[in-house]
């Protein structure tokens, strides 16, 4: 097993983080663009293995897309060979057979789409043969549980020959990635209405365009946690928009209330260090992906905090709350189930001189605990995981001086 360890470091002087693009806005664009058979200029999409597989699946369209552990590009996908009526089968690595891919199904059934899975109901491998009549323009879809199946369904909804209408049941889940579909679709010349739970998008075509993805704020999370833990430094992080559709850009507000004070000029975002004021709860139902950096980040500064709108964590990559609690045990913080769907995070009162971090084949789990290098040393077992998302972050973390 391949192991990455960090010494301590306590503080650091000025540091240019040049972050990797939004993943994403990346895929999202993608499926855009091949739905306009190519015709867009894109700059700066990501070098995240999630963005590189669909690139590499979309340019070669091999009978079987076989996604490896991009769950955003399994969904993307799906929809796209659909409504482009292709046979294709859908597949990946055993943790993505594993996750749920049935709500999004039986949405394209009802459109007109024949899907069969092929091992367990519910779950990929699956094949898709298409989409030969559109059989319904309104679909009914939950919205707690992942933001990725409207996305899916709202990007190809332009080009179905009635259009879409989607009504949303209940409590809607990570709303900003949603709403950044529909800017994104706006972007390329596609129009919609969003009134109340129901969103509808009419038949009309995409225009090509060109398009410069922002740099990504999920990345650029683990760099304000960094700079909240250390007793001093400075960092600039290259790329960044003030006016983001990025619902990751809440990472701004949150670690206004740890520490940090964002400015917001020559293109990116410069961080400086200021008095924490202190965080007593946070809803991370829109910004799922931030839950662990601030859980960690927490734990180090000693902030006891309560997280609500975790319920998509548990399907991501790994379990992200088990794997949290087992992780933060490790250096003496606790991440309790307090109430229903509510979680204490108690921090940290006794540092070990040396921690080793399991990453769960999840990124987001070695990039999360990165900051923990403030404190004490860290090995990282399986510090590749990374490369889903940000493979050019231990790289980077070797700026910090």
């Amino acid at each position: 097993m391949n192991t990455l360890k960090l010494s301590q470091i306590n503080k650091f002087s000025f540091t240019r983080i040049p972050l990797p693009s939004s993943k994403s806005e990346s895929n999202r664009v993608l499926v855009i663009d091949a739905l306009t058979k190519g015709e867009n200029q894109l700059f700066n999409l990501a070098e995240a293995r999630d963005t590189q597989t669909m690139i590499r699946l979309l340019e070669t369209n091999p009978p079987i897309y076989d996604v490896l552990d991009a769950g955003t590009t399994m969904r993307f996908l799906t929809a796209y060979a659909a409504v482009t009526n292709q046979h294709k089968v859908m597949t990946g690595t055993p943790r993505m057979c594993e996750r749920p891919i049935g709500i999004l199904v039986d949405a394209l059934r009802e459109i007109g789409a024949e899907i069969h899975y092929m091992n367990n109901e519910g779950y990929p491998p699956l094949a898709v043969h298409g989409l030969k009549e559109q059989t319904s323009n309104k679909v009914k879809i939950r919205g707690d549980v992942s933001s990725q199946y409207i996305s899916a369904l709202l990007m190809i909804a332009p080009v179905l020959p009635n259009g879409l209408e989607l009504e949303l049941l209940g409590k809607v889940g990570s709303k900003t990635y949603i709403e950044m579909t529909i800017e994104l679709m706006k972007e390329f010349g596609v129009n919609s209405t969003w009134e109340k739970n129901t969103i509808n998008v009419p038949h009309q075509s995409y225009i090509p365009t060109e398009f410069h993805v922002e740099s990504d704020w999920s990345g650029a999370s683990y760099w304000f946690s960094l700079l909240a833990c250390v007793d001093e430094g400075e960092l600039y992080l290259e790329g960044l928009k003030e006016n983001s559709l990025q619902g990751d850009a809440a990472i701004v507000e949150i670690m206004d209330k740890l520490g940090v004070k964002s400015q917001f000029k020559d293109g990116g975002v410069y961080l400086t260090k200021q008095k924490v004021k202190g965080l007593n709860a946070y809803d991370f139902t829109h910004c799922p992906d931030l839950a662990q950096t601030v859980a960690v980040t927490c734990a180090i500064i000693g902030q006891k905090t309560n997280f609500t709108g975790l319920e998509s964590l548990r399907i991501k990559e790994t379990d992200r709350v088990f794997a949290l609690q087992q992780e933060l045990a490790k250096f003496n913080a606790r991440f309790e189930e307090t109430e229903p769907e509510i979680f204490t995070l108690i921090p940290s009162v006794e540092m070990p001189s040396k921690v080793q971090i399991h990453t769960y084949d999840d990124h987001r789990m070695a990039m999360a605990f990165m900051p923990l290098m403030t404190k004490t040393e860290v090995i990282f077992e399986d510090p590749e995981v990374v490369n889903k998302s940000y493979p050019s972050f231990w790289k980077h973390v070797g700026l910090i001086k």
